[in-house]
């Protein structure tokens, strides 16, 4: 069996990871390109949200790369991420691919099914063992998200452009080989003190700003432009409202993002007080807790036709005018330019630059 997935921010790293503690082939399909994107758009239905399409182009270029097993999370709710397995089995035998379609269910969907694909991705082991393989992956993942959330927090204060990005790859390059919990341990402090190492000019008048959005928009950086970069260089201290590890997880803690469910539902209540699927309500909860942190504005991204994040999208104004918070929304799609989005927010953060220096003239 060589098993494959697609590709979403780090999540190659962690599936690395589990199949070589399994002994399992993994084919990292090759990174998301103009390519993927067009055999995406080339076999699925021309109304499907963007990151169906382009996972499709990643399932596509792995085949080709000689996987046989095609690995895809389930869901529940309204969000139609529930149904991408099964809309990229027909669409894949439709276009003439053999291959076999797991579906890891969330355990909200029940544990049985959950259970049942971990046993077919772990032949031989029992459930402890497959615990405790997902345990200590889980904890090495942990690491890498907590410095990813380094690097978008400190980015903006480096001293030299790009050497935050230079540690922060060199610093995921030292958590790679880590095996047992003890060379975790060892792993992240050097891959930390890597990353502190980065000379910052922490007088540096930055601008803060909080992310929101659909959650495979906001973690795959070629469908978003690589914007989180863009906008570290620009002198944007940046905080994301949706982390991998925590967006896998069951738990409502969000360890890395540090609030968790329930402070996220109470922080939207007054706007939206009931789940509609995908990140709809976060994008609103979030968006309420940056403004009362102090962010100096706030970032939304998502994929066109995104139901739940068109519901938070239609919100969001409301919040900036009783927050006094500037958002600014992007709706992304196959046809969205790279030149257009970047100049909407050169101004967007031109904006409030000027608008955070004219209150701390006045004090306010």
């Amino acid at each position: 069996m060589k098993v494959t997935a697609p590709h979403m921010g780090k999540l190659d790293l962690i599936f690395k990871d589990i199949f070589a503690r399994t002994g399992i082939d993994y084919v990292m399909p090759p990174r998301t390109s103009a390519k993927t994107m067009q055999l995406g758009l080339r076999y699925s239905p021309e109304f499907a949200c963007l990151p169906l399409k382009v996972t499709i182009g990643n399932f596509i270029e792995a085949i080709e790369a000689g996987a046989d097993t095609l690995l895809m999370a389930g869901g529940v709710g309204p969000c139609r991420f529930g149904y991408y397995a099964e809309i990229q089995k027909c669409v894949l035998q439709g276009a003439g691919y053999e291959f076999n379609m797991l579906v890891l269910e969330p355990p909200a969907a029940g544990w049985k099914l959950f259970i049942d694909t971990l046993r077919v991705l772990a032949p031989g082991k029992s459930i402890y063992q497959i615990w405790q393989i997902i345990k200590i992956s889980f904890r090495k993942a942990r690491v890498m998200d907590g410095l990813e959330k380094y690097a978008l927090k400190y980015r903006a204060y480096e001293v030299h452009r790009g050497d935050t990005t230079k540690a922060h790859k060199k610093a995921l390059e030292i958590m790679e080989p880590a095996i047992t919990d003890r060379e975790i341990t060892a792993a992240s402090e050097k891959a930390f003190a890597v990353m502190e190492a980065v000379e910052k000019d922490m007088d540096k008048s930055v601008v803060k700003v909080g992310i929101v959005g659909e959650f495979y928009i906001l973690l795959e950086p070629f469908v978003n432009f690589d914007i989180e970069e863009y906008l570290g260089h620009m002198g944007v201290s940046l905080e994301r409202s949706v982390y991998l590890t925590d967006w896998i997880s069951p738990s409502p803690k969000n360890q890395i993002m540090g609030i968790t469910d329930e402070e996220i539902a109470q922080a939207a209540k007054p706007y939206l007080n009931h789940f509609v699927g995908g990140e709809g309500l976060p994008s609103v909860g979030h968006a309420i807790i940056y403004a009362k942190e102090g962010f100096d504005g706030v970032i939304q991204l998502f994929p066109f036709t995104c139901m739940p994040d068109t519901i938070a999208k239609s919100i969001l104004p409301q919040i900036s005018r009783d927050f006094d918070i500037p958002v600014i929304s992007f709706v992304i799609d196959e046809q969205t330019g790279k030149a257009g989005i970047l100049t909407r927010l050169e101004a967007f953060i031109d904006l409030l630059a000027s608008r955070k220096k004219h209150r701390e003239l006045v004090g306010v």
